[in-house]
């Protein structure tokens, strides 16, 4: 899988330096800030994408004993840097773009230019949905996050040619700043978006779709002999998943069965991602009377108490670090 994510991602940049090129021949033949700016950013596309390559060559390093984890969270740094960089380059682009408001500039062979920025734009689309599509089946965060950039740098070029072509036969110069200034301003969205998307991996904020994924497989998948799951923590490294939990089994089981279910609850959930590794830490907790009132292992030779009701496991009990009770039973 590493080999095909590196060639997905080469590919990235190889396309991304030719458009480039093509942008700023465009930039030298027109002088247009707007198409400027798109070069700009097509720049970021090129070291982003050099970044993303080695980034994807040391997500899929095996662990090692200063890395237990893997080096998967390098991915975060890939698409933080890659944001930081996108935010930069907005900023460069508004200073251009007020430097033209405030100054005189003559535009040239405005419609020659729109033709290359639209055939650009044709191969970025294609690039784009190529690499979100692949990303998101791989998975892989670092393509999927710079095939969404890319899209990005789609939607602004579509903005851009129809005000080159406006500018052509209106003949309104002053629109070339003004396309420019909006297009900034969506860099540095998207900037921010990366940003804040970078932080929050390594900070191992919570994804809860992953969350729900996993309830979700525990749930279709259910055993009597599973009486509780709570505490549940999801951390991501790369296109792997490091997922700690506890679980509620009945007190008299022996070490080899309790054994036994922890790893049917991990051989389940590993193929419900198949294209991801799931590494489990489960803590067992044995039983108690109060569990009697949700247990379902209705053959259970020591049941203290009548069974009222089965627990229906969602996020909001099965995260918090408590052990269910009668009252939140269904």
């Amino acid at each position: 899988m590493l080999r095909k994510e590196f060639r997905i991602i080469l590919l990235s940049l190889l396309i991304s330096f030719l458009l480039t090129v093509a942008k700023f021949a465009a930039y030298f033949l027109t002088h247009s800030v707007a198409i400027l700016s798109d070069a700009l950013e097509s720049i970021i596309n090129v070291v982003a994408g050099a970044f993303a390559c080695y980034s994807v060559y040391l997500a899929g390093k095996p662990r090692d004993a200063n890395h237990p984890y893997g080096h998967g969270k390098v991915e975060f740094f890939s698409i933080g840097s890659e944001g930081a960089m996108i935010f930069i380059a907005g900023c460069l682009i508004l200073f251009k773009a007020v430097q033209y408001f405030t100054g005189t500039f003559v535009l040239e062979e405005v419609l020659q230019g729109a033709w290359v920025i639209g055939g650009t734009t044709l191969v970025n689309l294609l690039l784009g949905q190529y690499l979100v599509k692949q990303g998101r089946r791989l998975p892989s965060i670092t393509i999927t996050g710079n095939g969404q950039h890319i899209m990005t740098d789609v939607y602004s070029s579509l903005g851009l040619v129809a005000a080159l072509v406006i500018i052509h036969y209106t003949g309104w110069a002053w629109l070339d700043p003004v396309v420019s200034v909006i297009m900034g301003v969506l860099i540095l969205r998207k900037g921010y978006q990366l940003l804040r998307q970078s932080v929050s991996g390594l900070m191992d904020e919570t994804d809860m779709q992953v969350v729900d994924q996993v309830i979700n497989i525990l749930k279709a998948n259910r055993r009597a002999i599973w009486i509780d799951v709570h505490n549940m923590r999801v951390q991501q490294y790369g296109n792997n998943y490091h997922i700690d939990c506890h679980i509620t089994l009945p007190y008299y089981l022996e070490l080899s069965q309790a054994h036994e279910e922890l790893k049917a609850v991990e051989q389940l959930v590993n193929q419900g991602f198949p294209n991801s590794e799931v590494e489990f830490f489960i803590h067992t907790d044995p039983c108690e009377p109060v569990c009697c009132h949700y247990c379902q292992l209705m053959e259970c030779p020591v049941r203290k108490e009548a069974f009222s009701g089965k627990i229906i496991w969602t996020r909001e009990n099965v995260l918090p670090n408590r052990k269910h009770s009668k009252s939140i039973t269904n």
